[in-house]
């Protein structure tokens, strides 16, 4: 029997974005601009589903919690499930992403807490990540005037999901949030800038923390979880 986690609404909220991302970043599977990048944006769905593997042990069976759970009982930001858009839509949601996951595993890896494992060993994944997301933001944003204008749209229409990323976990008050999306803020800042881009000033927010979804959201768990659900009890 799994031993309850020291701090199951964090766990589960990480666990719930990683799993998610994951599943948008598969999406492109057969669709990405280029074949290097149909490569590189497997391997990044294939990290954050292992860590998302790492995370669901800790609170329970993994396969009913990846497929058996309601929308409303998932926690993860609004962000990762975001539909992918263009491709400079799905490079301005891991630019945001990727950066906060970096900066957050940095400071969880100083904690003693039963996530500083993981965030020690994804350590080298997350810094990819952003250096990926980073590359192509610069790339886009100061490239042609139609790609500027592109990626210049996907940061605006992203922002307003970036608020609950820094929300306090009340099972971690060890973790500093406030700290993080203060770097964040001058990470994203710079980027955007070398980028030739303009950073959004809108009202951040969102509501996947509580557990409600974007409407694209409903659809994303029907594609997750139809053969599970259609095959309970079904073993390879």
């Amino acid at each position: 029997m799994t031993a309850p986690a020291a701090a199951p609404t964090a766990t589960l909220a990480l666990a719930d974005d990683a799993l998610i991302l994951s599943h948008r970043l598969a999406e492109w599977a057969g669709h990405a601009p280029v074949l290097e990048e149909e490569v590189a944006l497997a391997n990044l769905a294939l990290d954050l589903l292992g860590q998302a593997r790492t995370l669901f042990p800790l609170l329970g069976d993994e396969d009913e919690l990846a497929y058996l759970r309601e929308e409303r009982a998932f926690t993860n930001a609004q962000l990762v499930e975001q539909p992918n858009g263009d491709f400079a839509h799905t490079i301005a949601r891991q630019l945001y992403y990727a950066t906060f996951q970096e900066l957050l595993f940095h400071r969880l890896a100083a904690l003693d807490t039963e996530l500083t494992p993981l965030a020690v060993k994804a350590a080298p994944e997350t810094a990819y990540h952003r250096d990926h997301a980073v590359t192509w933001t610069l790339r886009l944003g100061d490239g042609t005037p139609e790609s500027h204008a592109r990626m210049q749209r996907a940061v605006d229409a992203l922002w307003r999901y970036t608020g609950e990323l820094f929300h306090p976990f009340p099972d971690l008050p060890g973790l500093d949030l406030a700290a993080v999306e203060r770097d964040w803020l001058a990470r994203i800042s710079e980027v955007l800038t070398t980028a030739t881009l303009t950073l959004p000033t809108a009202v951040r927010g969102g509501t996947g923390r509580r557990g409600l979804h974007s409407e694209s959201f409903g659809r994303l768990l029907a594609e997750m979880q139809y053969l599970h659900r259609s095959h309970p009890g079904a073993t390879w």
